[in-house]
């Protein structure tokens, strides 16, 4: 939950994001290198050099610049409050596995199992087979910043358990991604070509791409309420359950507001470079490069 939005790149679960975007940023600033290149014919693709020397286009990053300072605020911001809380130790002295389990004893929840998972910051839920995973920076530890991450999951497992509605939506988008992300930039790619070589064919391949881009699109922005509302349920209940006191509550509020942040910034960057591309084909903009 607590990181990089590119940390999640690869990881298809129902819960936390399974698409990072900022990793698939560089494939699609692959496919914008080529954008520039493809003139009106292909044989001049080929034969002229001067083309070859177009290598981004500079309009490309006017559209993404807020989305992409987003992200590195974010990634500063959950980097760092993470680790300022992690040096900062609860009263109670409960670990991040213990706080995650009162949770679910509070809920009800006997079914899901709290584990420890290697790697930094990979926490997650996973429904399928009922694991709340922590890494050993949360589970390990009895820091604000541990408690409220691993709450965070707990929070997920009881979305779960109550069929949260967003979090069902977002399970069921999950196939479409996982089918569209790879698929859809070389659709985007494929086709602005052809466009550019005259081909009508080209806008129906370029338009599968968007739509396919739109899935993407649309799983993030569902993933925010699903986000939020974990986030919401974690800071009420480790005050409710005495997890943590009332002065502690806004170091974990901290740490997860900062967390919320990366999937804002992913959302917005995903939207600004869809943008772009329909600009870029005229579909927008009504130009014809």
């Amino acid at each position: 939950m607590c990181g990089r939005i590119s940390d999640w790149i690869g990881r298809f679960r129902t819960v936390e994001l399974p698409i990072g975007f900022g990793s698939s940023l560089q494939d699609i600033q692959f496919l914008l290198i080529l954008v520039e290149l493809l003139p009106k014919n292909w044989s001049s693709f080929f034969n002229n050099r001067t083309e070859t020397r177009k290598m981004l286009d500079p309009i490309y990053f006017v559209f993404i610049a807020p989305g992409l300072l987003l992200s590195l605020y974010a990634s500063y911001l959950v980097k760092s409050r993470f680790q300022h809380y992690s040096h900062v130790a609860s009263v109670r002295g409960i670990t991040g596995a213990r706080a995650a389990q009162m949770l679910l004893d509070r809920a009800g929840i006997r079914d899901v199992q709290v584990v420890r998972v290697d790697g930094f910051l990979s926490d997650h839920y996973d429904p399928a087979n009922k694991r709340l995973a922590l890494s050993p920076p949360v589970h390990d530890s009895h820091s604000v910043a541990a408690i409220g991450v691993a709450t965070h999951e707990a929070g997920h497992a009881i979305q779960h358990a109550t069929r949260y509605y967003p979090l069902a939506m977002r399970s069921a988008l999950v196939p479409i991604v996982q089918f569209g992300s790879p698929i859809s930039m070389y659709a985007l790619m494929i086709g602005l070509g052809l466009m550019a070589a005259g081909s009508a064919f080209g806008k129906v391949v370029f338009i599968v791409g968007i739509v396919l881009f739109g899935g993407m699109l649309l799983f993030q922005l569902v993933t925010l309420p699903v986000e939020f509302n974990a986030s919401a349920r974690a800071k009420a209940l480790v005050l409710e359950a005495g997890i943590i006191s009332p002065a502690e509550r806004e170091g974990v509020d901290k740490v997860l507001n900062a967390a919320a942040l990366t999937y804002v910034a992913a959302f917005v960057q995903t939207l600004l470079t869809l943008l772009y591309f329909l600009w870029r084909s005229g579909l927008l903009s009504g130009r014809r490069d």
